[in-house]
């Protein structure tokens, strides 16, 4: 097997000849395989372990047993110690999401820290189909059946490839030893139910099952592969930006067959998992919406307008006399002129006399009212923005130049007629939105 290892190492991950990198040890059968693996290759690596203090004296034997392995290769050891409990309780999540967040979090500040830019993992053939069934157990799309990746990010996982019985065989050739850990056998956790009684049986069933496996996956990562191509051509045809969103024409994604298919595998990656109500928004009224974590798909008029979730700015930013330039939350800049030129949506100009300071800029709010240069009477802003066909994503991120309650300028739209520059003006002021 090494002489097989090491030719996979050159040809799939010639990196971890040329960079120390960081090898996750546990103590188990996989990771010291492969530690012993990376020590004959003459690899540059630390080994870093966690105890998450799950299993009293076993957790603290596991450590002792890595802290030796290190002595034994010759290689450093990093350990650390986690209250995974209290991590499981203060954040209300799983005790394997939570040991999963708590060394991926770790093990990216090691990282960072000793200048590292490849951690090593010892996933196998057998986690692959594991973690297969567990999606499609799930219903979850072709990306859950493609299995594990080999290289992902700064992960690598070198002995993706091999089955546990070939790891065993070796590891026994080799005469190594190795924690068990007891939980292991624990059915009660969904890993392990489908480890201990559902893929024996599978393996039953065919003796070269798990080469067919690994054939299938092979097949799933193309068909994806081309899945992805396609998809790609179509937001390049489709996602229009503008500004910060993205408009897609809903007559156009009409036409998608199948349909369902498409709007999965084009709003997938913005957290949508809502696909019925993502389809409906399809003939639903102008302003209807659904939501993810971070975005929101909004229905305007023809269009679908994706745009991420922002913060709503509460605030009101003063402006004093005399220095009137301001990077936040907007760029303005204020200054005297002599005369005045043509008002355009990024320069209005004003009677500086007419002008009440600290003038303000803040968010538009139900009720404003302008009066838009150039007409008279006053206009509510909820109808100019509707006459200026404006999306939702627009309205809520219009800030307004203030004169105190007075609105002065929709900022990049539209000024207002009670401060324009007059033949009685004696002093204009230029204001510009950077």
């Amino acid at each position: 097997m090494l002489k097989d290892f090491q030719s996979h190492i050159l040809d799939n991950f010639p990196e971890l000849t040329k960079n120390k990198f960081l090898l996750a040890c546990s103590g188990g059968l996989d990771s010291v395989l492969l530690s012993y693996l990376c020590k004959e290759s003459e690899m540059d690596f630390i080994l870093a372990h966690c105890n998450f203090r799950l299993r009293g004296a076993a957790s603290d034997g596991d450590e002792k047993f890595v802290k030796e392995l290190g002595n034994r290769l010759g290689r450093p050891v990093l350990v650390t110690h986690f209250d995974t409990m209290g991590y499981v309780h203060s954040h209300r999540v799983s005790v394997q999401m939570a040991a999963r967040e708590l060394r991926y979090q770790w093990f990216k500040g090691l990282m960072e820290e000793h200048g590292i830019a490849y951690l090593v993992m010892a996933h196998h053939a057998d986690d692959n189909l594991e973690t297969f069934l567990i999606n499609l157990s799930r219903g979850t799309g072709i990306d859950g059946l493609t299995g594990i990746p080999e290289a992902t990010g700064q992960i690598r996982r070198p002995l993706l490839k091999y089955t546990r019985d070939t790891i065993l065989a070796h590891a026994k050739e080799m005469d190594l030893q190795w924690r068990e850990d007891e939980s292991n056998a624990d059915t009660k956790y969904l890993r392990n139910k489908i480890r201990q009684e559902i893929v024996p049986k599978l393996k039953e069933l065919h003796p070269a099952f798990m080469e067919n496996f690994e054939r299938t996956l092979g097949f799933l990562k193309e068909t994806q592969e081309i899945s992805e191509n396609e998809l790609e051509r179509v937001r390049e045809r489709l996602f229009q930006r503008e500004n910060q969103y993205l408009k897609i024409s809903v007559s156009e994604l009409k036409k998608l067959r199948p349909l369902h298919g498409y709007l999965y595998g084009l709003f997938k990656e913005f957290g949508f998992t809502e696909w019925q109500n993502v389809a409906e928004l399809l003939d639903a009224m102008s302003g209807k919406s659904v939501y993810s974590a971070e975005y929101v798909l909004l229905k305007n008029r023809d269009y679908l307008i994706l745009a991420k979730k922002t913060a709503q700015e509460k605030g009101v930013f003063e402006i004093e006399e005399g220095d009137f330039k301001i990077d936040y939350p907007i760029g303005l800049e204020g200054k005297e002129v002599l005369e005045k030129k043509d008002t355009t949506a990024r320069i209005i100009y004003l009677d500086k006399n007419t002008l009440k300071y600290p003038l303000t800029v803040r968010k538009w709010e139900k009720g404003d009212y302008f009066y838009p240069l150039g007409m008279k009477g006053k206009k509510k802003l909820s109808k100019y923005f509707k006459d200026e066909k404006l999306d939702l994503f627009s309205k809520q991120e219009q800030w307004l130049l203030c004169s105190g309650d007075a609105i002065v300028w929709v900022i990049g739209r539209r000024a207002d007629d009670r401060f324009k520059v007059t033949e009685s003006t004696k002093e204009i002021l230029s204001v510009a939105l950077l």
